[in-house]
């Protein structure tokens, strides 16, 4: 997985919560340890607390924290609602072809993204957070 990448902050982010779930975090202190910009934190974190997984607090005292068990959070609930997907072009309409072999190619091709997708998000619902959270952890203090 891309160190960048929206999946990967958010799984990291997620772990060291499930640390210690009661634990308020600002979007600064996050970024600062994931090494990106505040900003970034603060639109994929979004998304995870419209999906229900986390609640955040604005001002003073405010920041981010786990929502719900971090035993109940699935890679695939975080995959889900990142909408972020692996294979690129599985969602879209292609253009339309007059060439028979293009379209007959482009719905063999569309019809394995899909299962490969529906396979991935399968795979990703057998790990939770707390199944890669470490024993101990300098960050979070666990």
């Amino acid at each position: 997985m891309k160190r960048n990448s929206r999946l990967s902050l958010a799984l990291h982010t997620l772990s060291h919560m499930a640390g210690e779930p009661g634990r308020v975090r600002t979007s600064a202190d996050i970024a600062d340890h994931a090494g990106t910009n505040p900003v970034v934190v603060r639109r994929v974190l979004g998304k995870l607390r419209q999906a229900g997984l986390l609640t955040s607090e604005k001002g003073h005292a405010g920041g981010w924290q786990l929502a719900k068990a971090a035993d109940s959070i699935t890679f695939a609930d975080v995959y889900l609602a990142l909408d972020e997907r692996l294979v690129a072009g599985s969602g879209g309409e292609a253009e339309p072809s007059h060439c028979s072999v293009e379209t007959g190619l482009q719905a063999r091709v569309s019809e394995v993204l899909h299962d490969i997708e529906a396979s991935l998000v399968e795979r990703l619902r057998e790990t939770t957070i707390t199944d890669v959270h470490p024993s101990s952890c300098s960050y979070c203090g666990s």
